[in-house]
């Protein structure tokens, strides 16, 4: 039979597993503040065509900012 474990300890590991998770949603929000987004094509609009140039927009998987490339 297993030790049955104590309150405290189930506490405990809660508490370390939702510290983590706080964690690494800030260090993505932070990345994003400090300028290092993580950029993907945007799905839903892949390509607009402006004044004879193809326009491709990005969205940050993160934070949801946009910005537009020309290719």
């Amino acid at each position: 039979m297993s030790d049955p474990i104590s309150i405290a300890d189930a506490a405990r590991k809660r508490d370390a597993r939702k510290r983590a998770d706080l964690q690494e949603r800030a260090r993505g929000i932070t990345l994003c503040r400090s300028g290092f987004h993580q950029w993907a094509i945007d799905q839903k609009k892949q390509f607009d065509v402006r004044s004879g140039r193809l326009v491709t927009v990005l969205r940050c998987t993160r934070c949801t900012a946009t910005k537009t490339r020309l290719d």
